[in-house]
C-alpha cells in the first residue's frame, strides 16, 4: 500500500491587495497549519523602492527571493504544515520580469537574477496546493487604499495592471501541482462566513484529492 502524502506547504499568491495575508491568517486559523507571512514592516528596501525603482528593484527582488527560499528551507525541514503569504513564483514569474520590461531594472541584473532563481528552482519543490487570488484592478486599488499603507500610496496604476497580467500568464500555464483559483470579486471571505466555508470547502476537495 503506497504511503500517504502528507501535506506540508500551502500557498497563497496574489497581485497586491488582493488579500493573501487576510485568507492565510484564516485559514492557519480553521486548519491549525503555521502561517509564514511577507514580513512588509521590517523590509529594509521597500520604501527607498517605491521612491526609487530603477535603483533598488534588483536589491529589492533579491532580498524577497532570499526570504523566499528560507522559508522553503524551514518547511522542508520543519514538520508542521505550513501556509504562505506569496510564493518564490511569484518574485521572478511576475515582479520581475514586470520591473524589466517597464525599464525599472536592467537587462543586466534582470538576466543575473533569472539565472540565480532557475538555478534555485531545481533546488526546491512546488507546494503542495496553491491557492490564486484572481482580483480586477478596481478590487485591488480599494483594498490598498483601506489598508492605508504609506509607501503603498505612490504605486501607479500601470504598474497593478501589468502585474495583474502577468499574474494571469503565468497561473494559465502553471502545471507544477494541484492549483485552486478563487475570484475575491464573487468570494468575499474576509466579510461572508458563508464565502469562507466555500474556499475551505474547495481546499477540503483539493487536499483529499492529494492523498
Amino acid at each position: 500500500m503506497p504511503a500517504k502524502k502528507i501535506t506540508k506547504h500551502i500557498a497563497v499568491a496574489g497581485n497586491i491587495g488582493a488579500g493573501k495575508t487576510t485568507l492565510t491568517t484564516m485559514l492557519a486559523k480553521h486548519y491549525k497549519w503555521t502561517p509564514h507571512y511577507e514580513d512588509v514592516e521590517h523590509n529594509p528596501y521597500l520604501v527607498d523602492f517605491y521612491e526609487d525603482m530603477p535603483r533598488w528593484s534588483f536589491n529589492l527582488q533579491v532580498y524577497f527571493l532570499n526570504n523566499r527560499l528560507r522559508d522553503l528551507i524551514e518547511i522542508i525541514n520543519g514538520k508542521a504544515t505550513v501556509i504562505q503569504d506569496r510564493t518564490i513564483y511569484e518574485d521572478a514569474y511576475i515582479f520581475a520580469p514586470n520591473l524589466y520590461e517597464m525599464g525599472l531594472m536592467t537587462k543586466r541584473d534582470f538576466e543575473n537574477y533569472s539565472s540565480f532563481f532557475q538555478n534555485l528552482k531545481t533546488l526546491v519543490k512546488p507546494p503542495d496546493l496553491l491557492i490564486y487570488l484572481r482580483a480586477g484592478i478596481p478590487a485591488l486599488v480599494d483594498q490598498i487604499q483601506k489598508r492605508g499603507r504609506e509607501y503603498e500610496e505612490n504605486i501607479r496604476l500601470d504598474y497593478l495592471k501589468r502585474l495583474n497580467e502577468f499574474y494571469n500568464k503565468w497561473i494559465d500555464k502553471y502545471s507544477d501541482g494541484p492549483l485552486l483559483i478563487i475570484d475575491v470579486e464573487k468570494n468575499n471571505f474576509a466579510e461572508k462566513d458563508e464565502d469562507f466555508a466555500e474556499v475551505v470547502r474547495r481546499i477540503d476537495a483539493q487536499l483529499h484529492g492529494l492523498f
